[in-house]
Protein backbone atom coordinates (compact mmCIF):
# COMPACT_ATOMS: atom_id res chain seq x y z
CA UNK A 1 0.00 0.00 0.00
CA UNK A 2 2.59 2.18 0.57
CA UNK A 3 4.30 1.72 -2.18
CA UNK A 4 1.42 2.08 -4.37
CA UNK A 5 0.66 5.35 -2.34
CA UNK A 6 4.05 6.35 -3.42
CA UNK A 7 3.74 6.05 -7.03
CA UNK A 8 0.48 8.04 -7.33
CA UNK A 9 2.01 10.72 -5.66
CA UNK A 10 5.24 11.07 -7.59
CA UNK A 11 3.09 11.25 -10.63
CA UNK A 12 0.69 13.99 -9.37
CA UNK A 13 3.72 16.01 -8.46
CA UNK A 14 5.09 15.78 -11.74
CA UNK A 15 1.70 16.57 -13.53
CA UNK A 16 0.44 19.23 -10.75
CA UNK A 17 3.50 21.40 -10.02
CA UNK A 18 4.12 22.64 -13.82
CA UNK A 19 0.64 23.75 -13.54
CA UNK A 20 1.16 25.15 -10.86
CA UNK A 21 4.69 27.00 -11.81
CA UNK A 22 1.94 28.54 -14.96
CA UNK A 23 0.01 29.98 -12.36
CA UNK A 24 2.20 31.46 -10.89
CA UNK A 25 4.29 32.48 -13.79
CA UNK A 26 1.13 34.41 -15.69
CA UNK A 27 0.50 36.14 -12.79
CA UNK A 28 4.18 37.52 -11.93
CA UNK A 29 4.69 36.46 -8.53
CA UNK A 30 7.82 34.78 -7.24
CA UNK A 31 8.43 30.97 -7.55
CA UNK A 32 6.09 29.72 -4.40
CA UNK A 33 6.96 25.92 -5.69
CA UNK A 34 7.37 23.53 -2.96
CA UNK A 35 11.37 23.43 -1.62
CA UNK A 36 12.79 19.56 -2.16
CA UNK A 37 12.84 18.57 2.17
CA UNK A 38 15.57 17.62 4.29
CA UNK A 39 15.83 14.00 4.83
CA UNK A 40 16.23 13.29 8.67
CA UNK A 41 16.22 9.71 8.19
CA UNK A 42 18.35 7.23 5.88
CA UNK A 43 17.71 5.51 2.90
CA UNK A 44 18.02 1.65 2.96
CA UNK A 45 20.90 0.37 1.09
CA UNK A 46 19.05 -1.11 -2.68
CA UNK A 47 19.95 -2.99 -5.10
CA UNK A 48 20.94 -0.46 -8.00
CA UNK A 49 21.23 -1.62 -11.61
CA UNK A 50 23.19 0.61 -14.82
CA UNK A 51 19.77 1.50 -15.90
CA UNK A 52 18.80 3.07 -12.85
CA UNK A 53 22.22 4.84 -12.02
CA UNK A 54 21.88 6.45 -15.24
CA UNK A 55 22.07 9.66 -14.14
CA UNK A 56 21.63 9.20 -11.20
CA UNK A 57 23.20 12.86 -9.92
CA UNK A 58 19.80 14.78 -11.77
CA UNK A 59 17.19 12.25 -9.83
CA UNK A 60 15.26 13.36 -6.34
CA UNK A 61 16.03 12.41 -3.04
CA UNK A 62 11.95 12.44 -2.48
CA UNK A 63 10.72 10.98 -6.03
CA UNK A 64 13.36 9.10 -6.70
CA UNK A 65 15.36 7.90 -3.58
CA UNK A 66 18.31 9.25 -4.89
CA UNK A 67 20.28 11.87 -3.43
CA UNK A 68 20.66 13.56 -6.63
CA UNK A 69 20.18 17.61 -7.37
CA UNK A 70 17.15 17.27 -8.36
CA UNK A 71 18.14 18.40 -12.10
CA UNK A 72 14.99 16.39 -13.54
CA UNK A 73 12.16 17.87 -10.96
CA UNK A 74 13.23 21.35 -11.73
CA UNK A 75 13.07 20.82 -15.53
CA UNK A 76 9.67 19.41 -14.67
CA UNK A 77 8.33 22.05 -12.77
CA UNK A 78 10.29 25.31 -13.33
CA UNK A 79 12.93 25.56 -16.09
CA UNK A 80 9.82 25.14 -18.99
CA UNK A 81 8.14 28.27 -17.71
CA UNK A 82 11.27 30.88 -16.75
CA UNK A 83 11.80 31.15 -20.73
CA UNK A 84 14.74 30.60 -22.84
CA UNK A 85 17.12 31.63 -20.86
CA UNK A 86 20.70 33.20 -21.85
CA UNK A 87 23.90 32.12 -22.76
CA UNK A 88 26.21 31.30 -19.80
CA UNK A 89 29.87 30.80 -20.38
CA UNK A 90 31.61 28.43 -18.02
CA UNK A 91 35.47 28.43 -18.65
CA UNK A 92 36.49 24.33 -17.98
CA UNK A 93 40.24 24.66 -16.94
CA UNK A 94 41.49 21.40 -17.28
CA UNK A 95 43.02 19.06 -19.59
CA UNK A 96 42.33 18.97 -23.66
CA UNK A 97 38.68 18.61 -24.48
CA UNK A 98 37.18 16.87 -27.37
CA UNK A 99 35.63 19.83 -28.99
CA UNK A 100 33.79 17.72 -31.91
CA UNK A 101 32.49 14.90 -29.82
CA UNK A 102 28.66 14.39 -30.64
CA UNK A 103 27.67 15.48 -27.30
CA UNK A 104 29.78 18.70 -27.03
CA UNK A 105 30.14 19.98 -30.33
CA UNK A 106 27.08 22.31 -30.05
CA UNK A 107 27.88 23.80 -26.49
CA UNK A 108 31.68 24.61 -27.28
CA UNK A 109 32.52 28.89 -26.67
CA UNK A 110 33.35 30.51 -29.89
CA UNK A 111 34.98 33.58 -29.85
CA UNK A 112 33.15 35.68 -32.34
CA UNK A 113 35.94 38.37 -32.39
CA UNK A 114 38.96 36.02 -33.72
CA UNK A 115 39.59 34.75 -37.52
CA UNK A 116 39.84 31.43 -37.45
CA UNK A 117 43.90 30.46 -38.71
CA UNK A 118 44.68 33.62 -39.79
CA UNK A 119 47.86 34.19 -36.95
CA UNK A 120 46.57 37.73 -36.07
CA UNK A 121 44.98 38.31 -32.99
CA UNK A 122 42.29 39.78 -34.13
CA UNK A 123 40.48 41.04 -31.23
CA UNK A 124 43.90 42.36 -29.45
CA UNK A 125 43.16 40.15 -26.51
CA UNK A 126 46.56 39.07 -26.48
CA UNK A 127 46.17 35.12 -28.24
CA UNK A 128 46.74 34.64 -31.57
CA UNK A 129 43.90 32.75 -33.32
CA UNK A 130 42.07 31.94 -29.95
CA UNK A 131 38.58 30.70 -31.47
CA UNK A 132 37.66 27.99 -28.77
CA UNK A 133 39.80 29.04 -26.20
CA UNK A 134 43.68 29.02 -25.46
CA UNK A 135 45.94 25.66 -24.29
CA UNK A 136 48.76 27.01 -22.04
CA UNK A 137 50.64 23.39 -22.09
CA UNK A 138 51.07 23.11 -26.14
CA UNK A 139 53.03 25.32 -28.46
CA UNK A 140 52.23 27.02 -31.57
CA UNK A 141 53.51 23.26 -33.76
CA UNK A 142 51.03 22.01 -32.01
CA UNK A 143 53.18 19.95 -29.43
CA UNK A 144 51.70 19.04 -26.10
CA UNK A 145 53.57 18.83 -22.76
CA UNK A 146 52.09 15.54 -21.55
CA UNK A 147 54.22 14.65 -18.42
CA UNK A 148 55.22 17.14 -15.99
CA UNK A 149 56.99 17.48 -12.85
CA UNK A 150 54.88 16.68 -9.68
CA UNK A 151 54.49 20.43 -7.27
CA UNK A 152 57.07 19.03 -4.70
CA UNK A 153 59.36 17.66 -7.77
CA UNK A 154 59.79 21.66 -8.41
CA UNK A 155 60.09 22.63 -4.97
CA UNK A 156 63.15 20.27 -4.59
CA UNK A 157 64.48 21.42 -7.52
CA UNK A 158 64.24 25.38 -6.56
CA UNK A 159 65.45 24.80 -2.98
CA UNK A 160 68.28 21.70 -2.67
CA UNK A 161 71.10 23.57 -3.72
CA UNK A 162 69.96 26.55 -1.07
CA UNK A 163 69.55 23.95 2.10
CA UNK A 164 72.46 22.01 1.69
CA UNK A 165 74.15 24.93 1.82
CA UNK A 166 72.60 26.44 4.62
CA UNK A 167 71.61 29.43 2.70
CA UNK A 168 68.31 30.09 3.56
CA UNK A 169 66.63 30.39 6.59
CA UNK A 170 63.21 31.39 6.36
CA UNK A 171 61.43 29.01 8.42
CA UNK A 172 58.07 28.63 6.00
CA UNK A 173 60.06 28.03 2.98
CA UNK A 174 62.21 25.07 4.77
CA UNK A 175 59.01 23.54 6.56
CA UNK A 176 57.51 23.63 3.06
CA UNK A 177 60.87 22.22 1.40
CA UNK A 178 60.77 19.47 4.38
CA UNK A 179 57.53 18.15 3.47
CA UNK A 180 57.83 18.08 -0.36
CA UNK A 181 61.20 16.00 0.45
CA UNK A 182 59.18 13.75 2.77
CA UNK A 183 56.27 13.19 0.21
CA UNK A 184 58.96 13.16 -2.59
CA UNK A 185 60.45 9.91 -0.89
CA UNK A 186 57.28 8.29 -0.62
CA UNK A 187 56.03 8.98 -3.84
CA UNK A 188 59.52 7.67 -5.31
CA UNK A 189 59.00 4.40 -3.37
CA UNK A 190 55.85 4.20 -4.73
CA UNK A 191 56.53 4.75 -7.92
CA UNK A 192 59.06 2.03 -7.87
CA UNK A 193 57.07 -0.50 -6.93
CA UNK A 194 54.11 0.66 -9.30
CA UNK A 195 57.09 0.71 -12.44
CA UNK A 196 57.82 -3.51 -11.15
CA UNK A 197 54.08 -4.47 -10.54
CA UNK A 198 53.07 -3.51 -13.99
CA UNK A 199 56.19 -4.64 -15.54
CA UNK A 200 55.58 -8.13 -13.77
CA UNK A 201 52.22 -8.12 -15.47
CA UNK A 202 53.12 -7.20 -18.74
CA UNK A 203 55.93 -10.01 -18.73
CA UNK A 204 53.34 -12.81 -17.24
CA UNK A 205 50.82 -11.87 -20.40
CA UNK A 206 53.22 -11.85 -23.13
CA UNK A 207 54.65 -15.40 -21.49
CA UNK A 208 50.81 -16.81 -21.18
CA UNK A 209 50.02 -15.93 -24.41
CA UNK A 210 53.06 -17.40 -26.17
CA UNK A 211 51.67 -20.75 -24.31
CA UNK A 212 47.79 -20.20 -24.88
CA UNK A 213 48.65 -19.76 -29.00
CA UNK A 214 49.86 -23.39 -29.17
CA UNK A 215 46.31 -24.13 -28.50
CA UNK A 216 44.31 -21.55 -29.77
CA UNK A 217 44.83 -19.52 -33.41
CA UNK A 218 43.29 -15.95 -32.26
CA UNK A 219 43.76 -14.32 -28.57
CA UNK A 220 39.90 -13.23 -27.92
CA UNK A 221 39.30 -16.22 -25.67
CA UNK A 222 36.76 -16.23 -23.09
CA UNK A 223 37.16 -17.91 -19.23
CA UNK A 224 34.53 -20.88 -20.49
CA UNK A 225 37.84 -21.35 -23.32
CA UNK A 226 40.40 -21.08 -20.30
CA UNK A 227 38.39 -23.53 -18.22
CA UNK A 228 37.37 -26.02 -20.66
CA UNK A 229 41.58 -26.24 -21.86
CA UNK A 230 42.41 -26.53 -18.26
CA UNK A 231 40.03 -29.45 -17.67
CA UNK A 232 41.45 -30.90 -21.33
CA UNK A 233 45.34 -30.77 -19.75
CA UNK A 234 45.26 -31.59 -15.94
CA UNK A 235 49.03 -32.22 -16.04
CA UNK A 236 50.21 -29.78 -18.05
CA UNK A 237 51.69 -27.24 -15.20
CA UNK A 238 53.29 -24.91 -17.71
CA UNK A 239 49.65 -24.14 -19.32
CA UNK A 240 48.00 -24.59 -16.04
CA UNK A 241 49.52 -21.68 -14.30
CA UNK A 242 49.45 -19.57 -17.32
CA UNK A 243 45.61 -19.96 -17.77
CA UNK A 244 45.51 -19.06 -14.01
CA UNK A 245 47.30 -15.70 -14.76
CA UNK A 246 45.35 -15.10 -17.77
CA UNK A 247 42.02 -15.24 -16.35
CA UNK A 248 43.42 -12.77 -13.07
CA UNK A 249 44.20 -10.41 -15.87
CA UNK A 250 41.24 -10.62 -17.39
CA UNK A 251 38.96 -10.46 -14.20
CA UNK A 252 40.45 -7.34 -13.82
CA UNK A 253 40.74 -5.56 -17.22
CA UNK A 254 44.26 -6.19 -18.13
CA UNK A 255 43.77 -5.78 -21.38
CA UNK A 256 46.94 -4.86 -23.73
CA UNK A 257 45.84 -0.72 -24.26
CA UNK A 258 45.04 -0.70 -20.08
CA UNK A 259 48.98 -2.49 -19.60
CA UNK A 260 50.53 -0.42 -22.30
CA UNK A 261 48.84 3.02 -21.12
CA UNK A 262 49.52 1.75 -17.27
CA UNK A 263 53.40 1.52 -17.96
CA UNK A 264 53.38 4.33 -20.10
CA UNK A 265 52.23 6.61 -16.88
CA UNK A 266 54.69 4.39 -14.33
CA UNK A 267 57.81 5.11 -16.37
CA UNK A 268 57.24 8.54 -17.13
CA UNK A 269 56.12 8.96 -13.33
CA UNK A 270 60.15 8.17 -12.81
CA UNK A 271 61.17 9.76 -16.06
CA UNK A 272 59.52 12.95 -15.61
CA UNK A 273 57.34 13.72 -12.93
CA UNK A 274 59.80 12.83 -10.12
CA UNK A 275 63.05 13.83 -12.26
CA UNK A 276 64.28 16.86 -10.71
CA UNK A 277 66.90 17.18 -13.72
CA UNK A 278 63.78 17.31 -16.66
CA UNK A 279 62.50 20.63 -17.78
CA UNK A 280 58.91 20.14 -18.27
CA UNK A 281 58.71 23.80 -20.16
CA UNK A 282 60.77 22.86 -23.41
CA UNK A 283 57.82 22.67 -25.30
CA UNK A 284 56.19 26.39 -24.21
CA UNK A 285 59.76 27.83 -23.86
CA UNK A 286 58.35 30.02 -21.17
CA UNK A 287 60.17 30.70 -18.03
CA UNK A 288 57.47 29.64 -15.32
CA UNK A 289 58.94 31.59 -12.51
CA UNK A 290 58.05 34.98 -14.40
CA UNK A 291 54.38 35.33 -14.37
CA UNK A 292 54.90 38.32 -16.89
CA UNK A 293 55.80 36.05 -19.15
CA UNK A 294 53.20 35.40 -21.46
CA UNK A 295 53.93 34.78 -25.24
CA UNK A 296 53.57 30.91 -24.91
CA UNK A 297 50.74 28.56 -25.40
CA UNK A 298 48.49 27.81 -28.50
CA UNK A 299 44.74 27.65 -29.69
CA UNK A 300 45.32 23.96 -30.05
CA UNK A 301 42.67 22.98 -27.38
CA UNK A 302 41.51 19.41 -28.53
CA UNK A 303 44.33 17.37 -28.64
CA UNK A 304 44.09 14.33 -26.72
CA UNK A 305 44.57 10.61 -26.60
CA UNK A 306 43.47 7.65 -24.34
CA UNK A 307 43.37 8.61 -20.54
CA UNK A 308 44.27 12.11 -21.49
CA UNK A 309 40.94 13.34 -21.56
CA UNK A 310 39.70 14.65 -17.82
CA UNK A 311 38.76 17.80 -19.42
CA UNK A 312 36.04 16.21 -21.81
CA UNK A 313 34.55 14.51 -19.04
CA UNK A 314 34.01 17.11 -16.78
CA UNK A 315 32.81 18.99 -20.24
CA UNK A 316 30.29 16.11 -20.50
CA UNK A 317 28.85 16.68 -17.09
CA UNK A 318 28.34 20.23 -17.39
CA UNK A 319 26.90 20.51 -21.17
CA UNK A 320 26.04 17.70 -22.95
CA UNK A 321 23.67 18.23 -25.17
CA UNK A 322 20.21 17.65 -23.50
CA UNK A 323 18.01 17.68 -26.69
CA UNK A 324 20.16 15.45 -29.64
CA UNK A 325 18.43 12.12 -28.20
CA UNK A 326 22.27 10.57 -28.26
CA UNK A 327 24.48 9.86 -24.79
CA UNK A 328 23.97 11.82 -22.29
CA UNK A 329 22.41 15.21 -21.05
CA UNK A 330 24.27 17.57 -19.05
CA UNK A 331 23.19 20.45 -16.81
CA UNK A 332 22.03 23.29 -19.32
CA UNK A 333 21.99 23.66 -23.05
CA UNK A 334 22.14 27.38 -22.56
CA UNK A 335 25.84 26.53 -21.24
CA UNK A 336 28.91 27.18 -23.43
CA UNK A 337 32.25 25.40 -22.41
CA UNK A 338 35.40 27.92 -22.93
CA UNK A 339 38.15 25.30 -22.56
CA UNK A 340 41.44 26.60 -21.17
CA UNK A 341 43.97 23.73 -21.06
CA UNK A 342 46.63 23.81 -17.98
CA UNK A 343 46.37 20.05 -16.76
CA UNK A 344 48.48 17.22 -17.69
CA UNK A 345 50.33 13.72 -15.71
CA UNK A 346 51.59 15.44 -13.03
CA UNK A 347 50.20 18.88 -11.30
CA UNK A 348 49.39 21.99 -12.72
CA UNK A 349 52.04 25.38 -12.77
CA UNK A 350 50.38 28.36 -10.75
CA UNK A 351 51.19 30.54 -13.51
CA UNK A 352 49.20 28.85 -16.02
CA UNK A 353 46.37 28.43 -13.59
CA UNK A 354 46.48 32.19 -12.59
CA UNK A 355 46.63 33.19 -16.27
CA UNK A 356 44.13 30.89 -17.20
CA UNK A 357 41.71 31.99 -14.78
CA UNK A 358 42.33 35.70 -15.67
CA UNK A 359 41.85 34.88 -19.44
CA UNK A 360 38.72 33.41 -18.68
CA UNK A 361 37.51 36.54 -16.72
CA UNK A 362 38.72 38.67 -19.95
CA UNK A 363 36.75 36.96 -22.15
CA UNK A 364 33.33 36.56 -20.57
CA UNK A 365 33.11 33.64 -18.42
CA UNK A 366 30.41 33.61 -15.55
CA UNK A 367 31.74 30.76 -14.07
CA UNK A 368 35.19 28.99 -13.89
CA UNK A 369 35.36 25.27 -12.43
CA UNK A 370 38.87 24.28 -11.41
CA UNK A 371 38.54 20.16 -11.38
CA UNK A 372 41.64 19.76 -10.08
CA UNK A 373 43.82 19.72 -7.00
CA UNK A 374 47.90 19.65 -5.81
CA UNK A 375 48.75 19.65 -2.34
CA UNK A 376 52.24 22.35 -2.88
CA UNK A 377 51.77 25.96 -4.18
CA UNK A 378 55.32 27.55 -5.34
CA UNK A 379 53.56 30.61 -6.09
CA UNK A 380 50.01 30.57 -4.49
CA UNK A 381 49.97 34.99 -4.29
CA UNK A 382 49.77 34.82 -8.14
CA UNK A 383 46.50 32.31 -7.57
CA UNK A 384 45.31 34.48 -5.06
CA UNK A 385 45.96 37.74 -6.86
CA UNK A 386 43.93 36.08 -9.78
CA UNK A 387 41.22 34.86 -7.93
CA UNK A 388 40.66 38.67 -6.42
CA UNK A 389 41.16 39.43 -9.86
CA UNK A 390 37.96 37.49 -10.90
CA UNK A 391 36.03 39.09 -7.66
CA UNK A 392 36.48 42.15 -8.65
CA UNK A 393 34.93 40.83 -12.00
CA UNK A 394 31.74 39.36 -10.22
CA UNK A 395 33.35 35.51 -11.79
CA UNK A 396 32.44 32.77 -9.73
CA UNK A 397 35.22 29.80 -9.34
CA UNK A 398 33.74 26.51 -8.51
CA UNK A 399 37.03 24.36 -7.37
CA UNK A 400 36.86 20.31 -6.32
CA UNK A 401 37.81 19.80 -2.90
CA UNK A 402 40.40 17.10 -3.26
CA UNK A 403 40.66 13.10 -3.27
CA UNK A 404 42.33 12.86 -0.39
CA UNK A 405 40.07 11.42 2.00
CA UNK A 406 41.08 14.13 4.59
CA UNK A 407 39.97 17.23 6.78
CA UNK A 408 41.46 20.00 4.89
CA UNK A 409 41.14 22.45 7.54
CA UNK A 410 44.09 21.07 8.79
CA UNK A 411 45.48 19.94 5.27
CA UNK A 412 45.91 22.28 2.66
CA UNK A 413 45.34 21.56 -1.35
CA UNK A 414 45.86 24.08 -3.44
CA UNK A 415 44.44 26.06 -5.82
CA UNK A 416 42.37 27.49 -2.54
CA UNK A 417 40.82 30.86 -1.23
CA UNK A 418 41.75 30.90 2.63
CA UNK A 419 44.98 32.21 3.62
CA UNK A 420 46.44 29.79 6.64
CA UNK A 421 48.57 32.10 7.74
CA UNK A 422 45.71 34.63 8.39
CA UNK A 423 43.51 32.33 9.16
CA UNK A 424 40.61 33.58 6.69
CA UNK A 425 39.28 33.66 3.11
CA UNK A 426 40.64 36.38 0.68
CA UNK A 427 37.48 36.73 -1.51
CA UNK A 428 33.42 35.77 -1.82
CA UNK A 429 33.39 34.07 -5.40
CA UNK A 430 35.84 30.62 -4.36
CA UNK A 431 33.32 27.69 -3.70
CA UNK A 432 34.41 24.24 -2.59
CA UNK A 433 33.12 21.26 -3.23
CA UNK A 434 33.37 17.64 -1.86
CA UNK A 435 31.39 14.50 -3.46
CA UNK A 436 28.44 12.12 -2.48
CA UNK A 437 27.78 8.88 -3.99
CA UNK A 438 24.11 7.58 -4.87
CA UNK A 439 23.14 6.20 -1.29
CA UNK A 440 21.47 8.22 1.13
CA UNK A 441 22.45 6.72 4.22
CA UNK A 442 25.83 6.23 6.58
CA UNK A 443 28.40 5.24 3.27
CA UNK A 444 26.82 8.45 1.65
CA UNK A 445 30.62 10.20 1.49
CA UNK A 446 32.86 8.03 -0.42
CA UNK A 447 36.35 7.29 1.33
CA UNK A 448 38.06 9.19 -1.36
CA UNK A 449 36.15 12.76 -0.65
CA UNK A 450 38.43 15.67 1.14
CA UNK A 451 35.94 17.16 3.60
CA UNK A 452 35.85 20.61 6.04
CA UNK A 453 33.87 22.24 8.35
CA UNK A 454 35.83 25.49 7.20
CA UNK A 455 37.38 25.45 3.78
CA UNK A 456 34.57 22.75 2.18
CA UNK A 457 31.50 24.55 1.31
CA UNK A 458 29.02 22.12 -0.31
CA UNK A 459 29.04 18.81 -1.61
CA UNK A 460 27.12 17.25 -4.64
CA UNK A 461 26.90 14.02 -6.58
CA UNK A 462 30.77 12.67 -7.34
CA UNK A 463 30.78 8.97 -7.98
CA UNK A 464 29.56 6.64 -10.68
CA UNK A 465 28.66 8.89 -13.50
CA UNK A 466 27.68 8.55 -16.84
CA UNK A 467 30.01 11.01 -19.10
CA UNK A 468 31.36 11.76 -22.30
CA UNK A 469 35.04 10.45 -23.07
CA UNK A 470 37.26 10.87 -25.46
CA UNK A 471 37.54 7.79 -27.51
CA UNK A 472 35.83 5.74 -29.88
CA UNK A 473 33.44 4.65 -27.09
CA UNK A 474 32.29 8.30 -26.74
CA UNK A 475 30.85 7.67 -23.51
CA UNK A 476 31.52 5.67 -20.54
CA UNK A 477 30.81 5.34 -16.43
CA UNK A 478 33.13 6.60 -14.75
CA UNK A 479 34.57 5.70 -11.01
CA UNK A 480 34.48 9.86 -10.00
CA UNK A 481 35.80 12.11 -7.65
CA UNK A 482 35.64 15.11 -6.32
CA UNK A 483 36.39 16.69 -9.89
CA UNK A 484 33.00 15.21 -11.03
CA UNK A 485 31.02 17.33 -8.42
CA UNK A 486 32.59 20.07 -8.83
CA UNK A 487 31.43 20.43 -12.66
CA UNK A 488 28.34 19.28 -11.72
CA UNK A 489 28.11 22.67 -9.48
CA UNK A 490 29.54 24.37 -11.78
CA UNK A 491 26.45 23.70 -14.08
CA UNK A 492 24.09 24.46 -11.70
CA UNK A 493 25.56 27.86 -11.18
CA UNK A 494 25.66 28.04 -14.87
CA UNK A 495 21.94 27.24 -15.14
CA UNK A 496 21.10 29.62 -12.66
CA UNK A 497 22.75 32.37 -14.73
CA UNK A 498 20.93 31.51 -17.60
CA UNK A 499 17.74 32.75 -15.80
CA UNK A 500 19.24 35.06 -13.37
CA UNK A 501 21.78 36.78 -15.26
CA UNK A 502 22.15 40.24 -12.72
CA UNK A 503 22.83 37.99 -9.71
CA UNK A 504 26.08 38.47 -8.49
CA UNK A 505 29.07 35.66 -8.29
CA UNK A 506 28.59 35.98 -3.83
CA UNK A 507 25.01 35.33 -4.41
CA UNK A 508 25.02 32.82 -6.85
CA UNK A 509 27.49 31.13 -4.08
CA UNK A 510 24.81 31.77 -1.02
CA UNK A 511 22.29 30.69 -3.57
CA UNK A 512 23.89 27.09 -3.97
CA UNK A 513 25.06 26.77 -0.47
CA UNK A 514 21.72 27.91 1.32
CA UNK A 515 19.38 25.91 -0.80
CA UNK A 516 20.94 22.68 -0.80
CA UNK A 517 19.59 19.69 1.16
CA UNK A 518 20.11 18.70 4.64
CA UNK A 519 20.68 15.17 5.17
CA UNK A 520 20.54 15.08 8.93
CA UNK A 521 22.12 11.49 9.62
CA UNK A 522 25.29 10.34 10.56
CA UNK A 523 27.95 9.07 7.99
CA UNK A 524 31.08 6.74 8.02
CA UNK A 525 34.28 9.08 7.94
CA UNK A 526 37.15 6.74 8.56
CA UNK A 527 35.86 4.44 11.67
CA UNK A 528 33.49 6.42 13.18
CA UNK A 529 30.37 7.89 12.53
CA UNK A 530 29.56 11.58 12.26
CA UNK A 531 26.76 14.04 11.44
CA UNK A 532 26.95 14.87 7.46
CA UNK A 533 25.87 18.12 8.36
CA UNK A 534 29.57 18.83 9.84
CA UNK A 535 31.50 17.98 7.33
CA UNK A 536 31.11 21.45 4.98
CA UNK A 537 30.61 24.61 6.05
CA UNK A 538 26.98 24.51 4.55
CA UNK A 539 26.56 21.09 5.79
CA UNK A 540 24.39 20.54 2.91
CA UNK A 541 24.12 18.91 -0.59
CA UNK A 542 23.82 20.59 -3.98
CA UNK A 543 19.91 20.92 -5.11
CA UNK A 544 19.47 22.45 -8.42
CA UNK A 545 15.80 22.20 -7.82
CA UNK A 546 15.94 24.41 -4.21
CA UNK A 547 18.60 27.09 -5.58
CA UNK A 548 16.20 27.94 -8.58
CA UNK A 549 13.76 28.75 -6.21
CA UNK A 550 16.01 30.56 -4.20
CA UNK A 551 17.81 32.64 -6.71
CA UNK A 552 13.83 33.70 -7.89
CA UNK A 553 13.27 35.01 -4.95
CA UNK A 554 15.97 37.19 -4.23
CA UNK A 555 16.06 38.39 -8.17
CA UNK A 556 12.50 39.95 -8.04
Amino acid sequence: MVFLYSKIMRKLTRILLPAFTIFLIACNKPLDIPSVKNSPNPYPVQKKTDSLLYLWHHKDIELDSFPGISLDRAYDSIIPYLGSGKEVIIAVIDMPIDIKHEDLSSNIWTNTNEIPNNGIDDDKNGFIDDVNGWSFISNPDGRISRFVNYEYTRILKKYSKDFSNNNISDSIIYKTYKKAKANYDERMKYAIKDTAYINTQHRGKIAAQKTLSLFFNHTDYSTEDLDSLKKAHPDNKTLQKHIRWMKILMKYGFTNEYIEQYQLKANERLNKLLNTEYNDRLIMGDNPNNISDVGYGSPFIDTYEGFFDHGTKMAGLLAANRKNGIGIKGISDNIRIMPLCISAFGDEHDKDIALAIRYAVDNGAKVINMSFGKEFSLHKQWIFDAIKYAEKHNVLIIKSSGNNGQDVDSFEVYPNDYDFEKQQEITDNFLVVGAINYNANETMVPAFSNYGANNVDIFAPGYKMNTTVASDKNYEIIIGGTSTSCAITSGVAGLLYSYYPNLTAKEVKEIIMNSGLSYEFQVKLNDSLVPFSKLSKSGKVLNAHNALIMADSIAR
